[in-house]
This record gives structure tokens, sequence and C-alpha cells, in this order.
């Protein structure tokens, strides 16, 4: 199976964290620098209003000002702009549990074998950056191949909101032409040094002999004549021993509700795609929290401890259960969020039914093999291919 990598990128990430809390200034010249006030330091992250005026990151302030004398400042927050990436994060794990954070704006996913739930590429990054941009108000860019230096180049290639494409039969005609200094990994002094050797582009350093630029760099020659020609290999590790805390789903509907029967059709929904991910990584956990955003954007979380479990009946009915002891007819909800967490060790320890599908507390082995023989249909023909009853009247959910 060939493997399909993303890299997620926020653009301009620091300002447009700022962006969402003064969204009046978002068509206005903005920047978040050090020491605004005093007009020192250095430019940290500027909007794209601001760079058509020249301002760049690192850019003294100073300087800035003169390229653009309407210049908006914010000074740094930083704890907030942590918060915001963990609520990125947060997305990027509905989507798949191996999610690799880079820095505190990009993170990788390894999306193999999530077709079945999301879609193809294109259509699964399209859905993530809409998910992002609607429950966030974040942009970002997104790069989609095979490995993670290629998704990583990918990302910088079309931005802002941008989606790009570049697997490795696409090396040659979009990554080669490019000046060696955009190569990922090479900076000003390593890029003197491949010019010394008459290197001016990707393709250049791709075509050069592997063992003279051993010879002249070590070992890190050899990485970077494999990186241009679109060779990398490294997988996408989560920085966190346990690498999933939680799996979940949710959506912004496309207008408010205020009827319960309809939020229980999308939370039904969206508990069963929950699901089905906690199968396809054998993941069973003790926790069902639901999700509610009201029209005036306040946000409730609601969980209840249920016995381990990754069977779509008993996630849907820990979820229905919360909807109904919360649910405020008086007070119209625009998002909708379930999610399963408490995750179990690995289930070496869980008695086998005549099945093969481990039984754990109260999980009927008809109900495990029904989810079984769903998960491989929609495997091998696609999520559409089936669906429970209870759903077939009721349109997908999008986010």
């Amino acid at each position: 199976m060939q493997r399909t990598i993303f890299l997620v990128d926020m653009n301009a990430f620091f300002i447009s964290c700022e962006l969402t809390r003064n969204p009046g200034l978002a068509e206005e010249p903005a920047a978040v620098a050090g020491d605004s006030l005093k007009r020192t330091g250095i430019i940290l992250a500027a909007n794209y209003p601001a760079r058509k005026h020249g301002v760049r990151t690192a850019m003294v302030v100073h300087e800035a000002i003169k390229c653009c004398p309407n210049l908006k400042l914010f000074p740094p927050d930083h704890h907030f702009y942590a918060t915001k990436s963990t609520e990125v994060m947060k997305i990027l794990s509905c989507y798949t549990p191996v999610v690799e954070q880079n820095s505190i704006d990009e993170a990788w996913l390894d999306m193999t074998g999530c077709e079945s739930l999301f879609g193809e590429p294109l259509a699964s990054s399209q859905r993530i950056m809409n998910h992002i941009l609607n429950d966030l108000g974040l942009w970002c860019s997104i790069g989609i191949s095979d490995n993670k230096f290629l998704a990583k180049m990918a990302s910088d290639m079309k931005k802002p909101l941008g989606i790009t494409q570049l697997w490795k039969v696409d090396v040659p005609l979009k990554l080669w032409p490019l000046p060696i200094l955009s190569m990922q990994g090479i900076g000003n002094q390593t890029a003197k040094k491949l010019h010394d050797l008459g290197i001016e582009t990707i393709g250049d350093l791709a075509r050069y002999p592997d063992d003279l630029l051993t010879l002249k760099l070590g070992k890190a020659g050899a990485e970077l004549h494999n990186l241009a020609n679109g060779i990398d290999s490294s997988p996408v590790v989560p920085h966190s021993a346990n690498e999933m805390k939680s799996i979940g789903r949710s959506v912004t509907l496309p207008e408010d509700i205020s009827d319960l029967e309809s939020a229980k059709m999308v939370l039904l929904e969206l508990a069963d795609e929950v699901s089905m991910v906690a199968r396809q990584f054998e993941k069973r956990g003790r926790t069902v929290q639901i999700t509610l955003k009201y029209s005036n954007f306040e946000v409730i979380t609601r969980q209840a401890t249920i016995s381990s479990t990754n069977l779509s009946k008993q996630i849907m009915s820990a979820g229905i259960q919360l909807l109904k002891q919360h649910w405020n007819p008086a007070r119209p909800v625009r998002l909708l969020g379930i999610s399963l967490s408490n995750f179990n060790k690995t289930s070496n320890l869980d008695q086998l039914s005549l099945f093969g599908l481990p039984e754990t507390d109260h999980e009927s082995p008809k109900e495990a093999k029904l989810d079984q023989v769903m998960d491989e249909i929609r495997n091998k023909y696609g999520s559409a291919k089936i669906n429970r009853a209870i759903l077939l009247n009721h349109p997908k959910t999008k986010d």
C-alpha cells in the first residue's frame, strides 16, 4: 500500500491567532512583534496584507514601519498561541492517530489507509482545511506526498490556503527546477558549499554523483542527495509514548439546531465514524465525551465512563444519553462533537470470542461481528456502500 503523508502548515500562525480575537483587522496590515510598543525587536509574524507592503518575518520593527506606516502591531502572547496550537492538533487527531507535531504551527499526518473514512487525499485535505477554518478561524496549507520530505516541500508551494500534491513521480518536473536554498534542510552555509560545487538547483543536487557529494559533505551529503531525488523513508512518529490520547469527530452544522432528534442523528453518525477509527487502530476506550457549541459560541463538554469498548452501538448509546441529559431546546447548537478516550493497553490479554474478536465487559459477540463485517465492506468499497438503518434517511454531515 502506498503511504499517504500530509504536512499541515498553519499560515502566518501567530498573527492569525491574534486576528481570531480581532477579526475586524483581517484586511488590514498587522504583525506580531517583540517590544512592539517601543518599536524595537523584530517581526515574529506578519499577515498577508502586511506582506504585500514588504513586511517580513525577522525584519526589525522600525524597518517594517517604514515599509508600512499603518502597520498594526501586537505583542506576542505565547500562551494563547500554544492554546490554539493544541486546538489545531486536536482537530488533526480526528483524522488519524499518527500525528507528529514538528513545531507549534505544523505537523505531519500519516493518512495511509484512511481513504475509506475521509476520501482520497485531495478530498480529505480539503476537509481538514475547512474543519480548521470553520472551527478555529485559522488558515493552513497542506502538502500531500508519500513521504515526509516531499509533503513538507509541497506545503510551501502554495500559500495561503493551498493544497499541493508532490509525489515521487512529480519530482523532476516540480522539485528539480527550484533553487537549492529553497530545499528543506539547507541553510545559507550549506547552500554556499553546494554553490562552490556548481550546484544551483535541487535538480543539480539530485544529479550530482553521490559518492563525490559524500566525500565533500560527509554523511549529510548522502542524505541530501536522497532527499533531492525524493527519497525519504522516515516514519511519522508521534512524540508521546502513547501516540493516541483520544479519537474524536465534530461538525459545524450548516445552520443552528434546537431540535433534539436532529441532534441525535448527527451525533449517531459522528459516533459511528469514531468507533470505526477506534477499531482500525485497535483502540478501546472507557470515556465517551460530547461537545456542544451554542449559537453564542459558548462551548460545553460532558462525559461518561463506560465499559471498555470500540463498538458502534456502545459509543452511540453513551453519546445519546449524554445528549438527552444536557440538551436545552432554548439554546440553539452550531457544533456537535463526540470522542472516545481513556484507552486500554493493547488487547492481547482480552479473551477471544468465537469470531476472533476480543470480548470485554458486556460487549456482544453479535455486535462485534456486525461491526467487523461493516468495516470490511467499507474498507473495500467505501463508506457510502453500507450504513445503519437509522442513518439512511439522514443526509451526510459536512465539516
